[in-house]
């Protein structure tokens, strides 16, 4: 289901939003990284961040080699939710790859498709695309089941 079309949380529900603005650089992949740290423990998403965190470190990474230029990342939440677009101008599609075992690369979608309750992309009429994913809701985040069973504590 794609936000524009079932819209999966509509904006109203949106209590915190963030927006910014990331180079076409390898550094704005730890950018993003640590505006995802800052933002979603203010909006009472603490459970969340890990997961969001490598969602987005593998979006922008891929915006950054494969779509050449400045991204957009936008993050909207309410707690228990966050929603989060990564814009680029690039017009390849986003797929999953199989990686084999000793392959170094290629599983970056494959972890959003495992963190994300949804994720997808969508095409704007100016062109690029949107990678969009949810994260929240019956799903457990990643990092709260390993620090529920204590694994990395």
């Amino acid at each position: 289901m794609s936000p524009q079309n079932g819209s999966l949380m509509a904006p109203a529900d949106l209590v915190h939003t963030f927006e910014g603005l990331l180079a076409a650089a390898p550094a704005s992949v730890r950018e993003a990284r640590s505006l995802v740290r800052r933002e979603l423990p203010g909006w009472g998403a603490e459970d969340l961040v890990d997961d969001c965190v490598l969602i987005v470190s593998e979006l922008v990474t891929n915006a950054v080699r494969h779509g050449g230029a400045a991204c957009a990342l936008r993050l909207g939440g309410d707690g228990a939710h966050v929603y989060g677009e990564l814009f680029d101008p690039g017009t390849g599609a986003p797929r999953m790859r199989e990686a084999d075992m000793e392959a170094t690369g290629g599983r970056g979608l494959q972890i959003v498709d495992a963190l994300a309750a949804e994720w997808g992309v969508s095409w704007p009429e100016s062109g690029g695309k949107i990678v969009w994913f949810v994260l929240g809701g019956g799903c457990m985040p990643y990092g709260a089941l390993h620090r529920a069973s204590g694994a990395f504590a």
